[in-house]
């Protein structure tokens, strides 16, 4: 697998405001809030941002991205990580549907992915499944989940909790590529959620760990 190196934190931000203002001003309807996030750990710096729209209000045709990117502290750049999927789907109804579009990361560089997904949506639940075959040498293959669970405390208040993972697998060679369990668990307040944070990763096929605690701030922007 290849290095890519035009994979930079400013690219980061870029591609997720230019969707971010595709959106906006394609928006004919109050949407889903577009949340980022940034977790201050003991060892890295990680931001993320999630995108989830459809295309107009009655479209069956829907978008969905969740760029992240990790930063050492000691600016040592092959520390560094970013991955930005960008899936086009189609609701095949209750909740399930397939999709289709591409992936970035800084490890296999870009590829094709094709895959089914679910999605599961109330006031206290969100569920994402989905996954990706990706079309490249390699074949690789993986699942993506992230769900949110979070209970009123009194009117103003929430309890906010999210479990987010990946596993990734080398279909070709039957290697493990990276896995990764992310778990966030604290308040929000309206747009704002905050507290603590700890990303739990397993990299290459000696599955190499990785381990990253610290306190995360979010932000819904509607």
């Amino acid at each position: 697998m290849r290095i890519a190196t035009t994979c930079t934190g400013p690219n980061v931000f870029a591609f997720c405001l230019a969707l971010l203002a595709f959106f906006k001003l394609n928006a004919q309807a109050p949407e889903p809030p577009l949340p980022v996030e940034m977790l201050f750990g003991n060892d890295q710096f990680y931001f993320q941002v999630v995108i989830k729209k459809k295309f107009s209000p009655d479209s069956k045709f829907g978008f969905f991205s969740v760029a992240t990117y990790s930063a050492s502290y000691n600016q040592k750049i092959p520390q560094n990580s970013i991955t930005i999927p960008a899936q086009f789907s189609y609701s095949l109804g209750k909740g399930f549907g397939i999709m289709a579009g591409m992936e970035i990361n800084s490890v296999a560089g870009f590829s094709p992915i094709v895959g089914p997904q679910h999605n599961y949506t109330s006031k206290k639940v969100l569920a994402v499944t989905v996954a990706s075959l990706f079309l490249n040498e390699d074949l690789d293959f993986k699942l993506f989940g992230l769900y949110e669970y979070k209970p009123p405390l009194n009117e103003k208040w929430t309890w906010y909790n999210r479990l987010q993972f990946i596993y990734n697998h080398n279909l070709k060679e039957g290697i493990h590529n990276r896995s990764y369990l992310y778990l966030r668990s604290g308040l929000k307040r309206k747009s704002l959620a905050f507290g603590l944070g700890a990303n739990l990763d397993q990299i290459g096929p000696n599955k190499i760990f990785a381990d990253n605690y610290g306190l995360f701030a979010r932000w819904d922007f509607n």
